[in-house]
């Protein structure tokens, strides 16, 4: 079997995800990954080469998680870090939000990621060493309107990596976070709809809609991110958390510093909803 590095990459059809698996296998790491996106997999994996397992499954897949473990493990025989990157996005106010919606979001925001940490937990435990990694999001930290339940599967996921961190470190598995705010991709995009003409939440949530578009404009690249995600999976004591980027770290700290209503009068007028 190879001892060379080898990362797990879910999400990798596109965005941070694929620039992450490209960066990491341009350094030599061996990727195995997956996407839902089916064209963005075939792709990926023409432009890397058969050195490297990259396939089309859905995090929600108990027996595709299974069947992809044994694949990757079979082959390279170890496997160094994980990284979770699939997630997607859920735009509305709460009132309004169709609950199945909402459960797919947590199902595949927080429960995919542990799904894919438990297939592979078992073999970093034999071999007493390994890094968890998981793109969680500023949302995580700091509560932003029209995104309730997105919100709380970034939440759930950070409480999550905190407990789990405690847990395996007997191990010698480490546990880290990286936190995003805004990334120049499609991601936010996705999932978003305003309120339906005589909501009593749409013009806050078209006010929002406008800012959001605008910082990410001027966001860091996907590129840009996946460099700060490639110096966590390959550092060998990741930080538990990492801020992608400027906006992300100040927004962390003002919520730890600041008064709940202070913070929140300040988030209104960042965001264009006073």
């Amino acid at each position: 079997m190879s001892e060379e590095r080898t990362v797990v990459v879910t999400g990798l059809g596109q965005g941070m995800g694929r620039e992450v698996a490209r960066l990491l296998a341009a350094r030599g790491w061996r990727v195995a990954g997956f996407d839902v996106d089916a064209a963005g997999v075939r792709s990926l994996a023409d432009e890397l080469g058969a050195r490297h397992i990259l396939t089309t499954a859905d995090v929600r897949d108990a027996a595709a998680m299974a069947a992809f473990r044994d694949t990757v493990l079979a082959a390279f025989g170890r496997v160094d870090v994980v990284l979770s990157n699939v997630g997607v996005n859920l735009f509305g106010p709460l009132e309004e939000t169709d609950l199945d919606r909402a459960r797919r979001c947590l199902e595949i925001n927080v429960l995919g990621a542990a799904r894919v940490f438990q297939a592979f937990l078992p073999a970093m435990r034999a071999r007493g060493a390994g890094t968890l990694v998981a793109v969680t999001s500023m949302v995580g930290q700091v509560p932003f309107p029209f995104g309730s339940i997105y919100a709380a599967s970034k939440f759930a996921l950070e409480g999550m990596l905190a407990s789990l961190r405690l847990e395996v470190e007997p191990f010698g598995i480490r546990v880290a976070v990286v936190r995003p705010a805004q990334v120049s991709t499609t991601f936010a995009a996705k999932g978003r709809a305003l309120p339906a003409d005589g909501s009593p939440y749409r013009e806050r949530a078209r006010r929002f809609v406008a800012r959001d578009e605008a910082l990410i404009a001027s966001a860091p690249t996907p590129a840009q991110a996946a460099a700060t995600i490639a110096a966590v999976v390959e550092a060998e004591r990741p930080p538990a958390a990492t801020q992608i980027d400027a906006a992300s770290t100040a927004f962390v700290w003002l919520n730890a510093l600041l008064p709940t209503g202070v913070r929140d009068a300040i988030l209104r007028r960042h965001l264009g909803i006073n």
